[in-house]
């Protein structure tokens, strides 16, 4: 298995290894777990190919770690947001099918060919761009369409993609390699909007005939293989993200988040903890104060006050609840019942991670009450 990496957080002085010494937060990334992942997403495809979405660094654990983690276990394409991105998945997986799925940006197409990305039209402007650079270049360069069947966002509308179809003279000009579509809420197996898309997605696409499709994300998977087609795109869950409401999460956790305890300070019961003074302590408390917040990304929204209820910690095999808000680099939890002897200064807290499996995804979710 993959040995996990760590990698700190924001404030941590630039160093060539760990220092675990000098960091208020670390993050570690158990890259075995990604693969394994990858792999139960792969196993549970029917007669479709697995690719993986590694966009935004990785979702955060390290593009370049992933990405060759990934195809050493098999996966050979990949989907990234920014031509940036693909450039650094090229410069690592020279044979890798790298889709952009952010489309063709303005007058970059030279770059997209000399790297050999794969863009991932989703506006007729950029259609009519790639078509026009393929022409001058007399080469059938490698293209995706994009059709837009329900999220409104990026893609063709309906009637753009069925002009399209019946546009001989612009689809010669380059070789599309795959037809996509993303689902808007395939994370509620019930929603009505599923099976519209998927209904939308084969009209459409049955227009083209004889080019592969791809419609599930990582939701999607779980929906079944009438919407697998031939290839699908995870993303979250690979990362052991909770794909599906409400229902057990397969995946094993791949990131884990710890914070050091920088002190500990006893507060009354009355007194207020943190900015707006938005949690007021119900009893006396034995307060740990730990060296994270949300400029490296926890969630502020994790924190309590105004009714909003706060995520916790794991120490020492106990619970301790988030006091009050996040801020930038502090988080105060309660540790009034967690023997004294596990939480000392300097100790590390798990804030997500396997230990008693909290995903990250949980605490992406906005509470109701978003009282910040």
């Amino acid at each position: 298995m993959t040995r996990p990496e760590s990698r700190h957080l924001a404030g941590t002085p630039p160093t060539s290894g760990p220092r675990d010494a000098l960091a208020g937060g670390r993050l570690t990334v158990d890259l075995g777990a990604l693969a394994d992942n990858w792999r139960t997403l792969r196993d549970r495809l029917h007669g479709a190919s697995c690719g993986a979405a590694v966009k935004g660094d990785a979702y955060g654990i390290g593009l370049e770690a992933a990405a060759v983690t990934l195809s050493e276990a098999g996966c050979e394409t990949f989907f990234v947001a920014l031509p940036d991105e693909a450039l650094q998945v090229r410069a690592i997986l020279p044979d890798a099918a790298i889709h952009v799925l952010d489309g063709l940006f303005p007058g970059a197409a030279g770059d997209y060919a000399a790297a050999n990305l794969i863009p991932v039209l989703g506006s007729m402007p950029e259609i009519t761009e790639w078509a026009a650079f393929c022409a001058a270049q007399d080469q059938r360069l490698s293209a995706t369409i994009h059709i837009d069947t329900g999220m409104n966002r990026l893609g063709l509308r309906l009637d753009e993609a069925r002009a399209l179809a019946e546009d001989a003279a612009t689809l010669s000009t380059f070789h599309t390699v795959l037809l996509m579509s993303h689902l808007t809420c395939a994370g509620d197996a019930a929603h009505p909007l599923n099976a519209m898309q998927l209904a939308r997605f084969r009209e459409i696409t049955g227009l083209f005939p004889g080019i592969p499709r791809s419609l599930a994300n990582s939701a999607g998977i779980f929906l079944g293989p009438e919407y697998h087609f031939d290839i699908a795109r995870p993303g979250i869950a690979l990362y052991g993200g909770e794909a599906v409401d409400d229902t057990p999460n397969p995946m094993r956790p791949v990131a884990t988040l710890e914070a050091r305890v920088l002190m500990l300070r006893d507060a009354l019961a009355g007194e207020s903890v943190g900015y707006g003074a938005a949690e007021v302590l119900a009893r006396p408390a034995r307060l740990a104060i730990l060296g994270t917040g949300y400029a490296d990304g926890y969630n502020r929204l994790a924190g309590n006050g105004g009714g909003t209820p706060a995520a916790q910690a794991w120490i020492g095999g106990h619970f301790a609840p988030l006091v009050g808000r996040v801020s930038m680099d502090l988080i105060a939890i309660d540790v009034t019942d967690v023997p004294a002897h596990l939480c000392e200064r300097g100790a590390w807290v798990e804030l997500f991670g396997p230990m008693f499996r909290l995903i990250a995804s949980r605490l992406a979710r906005k509470p109701s009450d978003t009282n910040c």
